[in-house]
């Protein structure tokens, strides 16, 4: 069913800021150096008002990457600004190529609604289909669901 009250799902389906991330590091060492920092960093963040949820990914061969959840804008670009990761990236970029070689960073918003079912609806914890998909920007409706 489609909703705008995620109340009843757990915490990241309770977010509504998420960040995607990924830094490729110079080699093996530079790995090894970030874990002192990167460790901190991550207990920070726990600790944050608004941490939702976040896991890391491992690109071949040194791209280490991130996705969190915050449950809004602010609370993320706030742990942006915190101590243990604005060392991190300074750690990662001030020295030219030396620690690290390419890195990027992409801030998303949820819209405000979007689907729930079972045991994460607010409403009721019956399981429910949506009758039509969600219509894409050149259409005025979606198609249904099941077809006729």
């Amino acid at each position: 069913m489609r909703t705008t009250d995620f109340s009843a799902a757990p915490p990241v389906g309770q977010a509504t800021a998420m960040f995607v991330g990924a830094t490729r590091y110079r080699g093996p060492r530079s790995i090894l150096t970030l874990t002192r920092t990167w460790f901190r960093m991550v207990r920070q963040m726990r600790r944050m008002k608004g941490y939702r949820w976040h896991t890391v990914y491992y690109q071949f061969p040194f791209t280490l990457g991130t996705i969190a959840f915050f449950s809004d804008r602010d609370a993320l670009l706030t742990f942006a600004r915190s101590r243990h990761h604005r060392d991190l990236m300074c750690w990662v970029t001030d020295h030219g190529t030396t620690n690290a070689t390419g890195g990027y960073i992409r801030l998303y918003n949820a819209e405000p609604e979007g689907y729930s079912n079972g045991v994460w609806r607010a409403e009721s914890d019956g399981m429910a289909h949506i009758p039509t998909f969600t219509p894409l920007s050149t259409e005025a409706a979606g198609p249904p669901v099941h077809r006729g």
